[in-house]
């Protein structure tokens, strides 16, 4: 008999209580949703490979915007835009990195606007920066992309 009112105390001790501890019945909504493997490894991928293009980005607008200087051409604003690209690109590779493990979509609608707002001044201004217009296309693709991706992540999640 001494023996099982140690087990008991034991028991007591390590749940806090006198009874043990219940646990949750098994596949009954105690599992948190989670985002797939894949998505949170494309998002950190993608969002380092953004702030690097982001620098090499800024540097070849700068060298546009020296050339316009230089040629004083001020009718041209391609530059300029590259450089709002530049960070643009790097404010949604930092937002990407932060949220790849959030199962809502807040970050990839985050990331959808601001890469709307880049294609929109990389395609408006490509005129003499035949590159920027690479980088607005790229941009559009990267920010409605994952938007969908995970969209269809998310439906597929609810449906099961």
């Amino acid at each position: 008999m001494d023996n099982q009112n140690q087990q008991n105390s034991r028991a007591a001790r390590r749940t806090g209580n006198g009874s043990q501890a219940p646990q949750p019945p098994v596949g009954q909504g105690n599992q948190t949703p989670q985002v797939s493997g894949g998505l949170k490894t494309t998002k950190l991928v993608v969002g380092i490979l953004q702030i690097v293009i982001s620098m090499f980005i800024l540097f070849q607008s700068c060298a546009v915007g020296v050339g316009h200087a230089i040629e004083n051409n001020t009718k041209d604003a391609g530059g300029t835009a590259g450089v709002m690209a530049a960070i643009l690109f790097l404010a949604t590779g930092i937002v990407y990195i932060a949220t790849r493990k959030s199962v809502k979509l807040g970050g990839d609608i985050a990331g959808l606007v601001m890469m709307a707002i880049t294609w929109i001044f990389a395609i408006s201004n490509a005129h003499d920066y035949a590159d920027l217009q690479i980088w607005g296309w790229l941009a559009l693709i990267i920010g409605v992309g994952f938007f969908v991706w995970h969209l269809l992540l998310n439906r597929k999640a609810n449906k099961a």
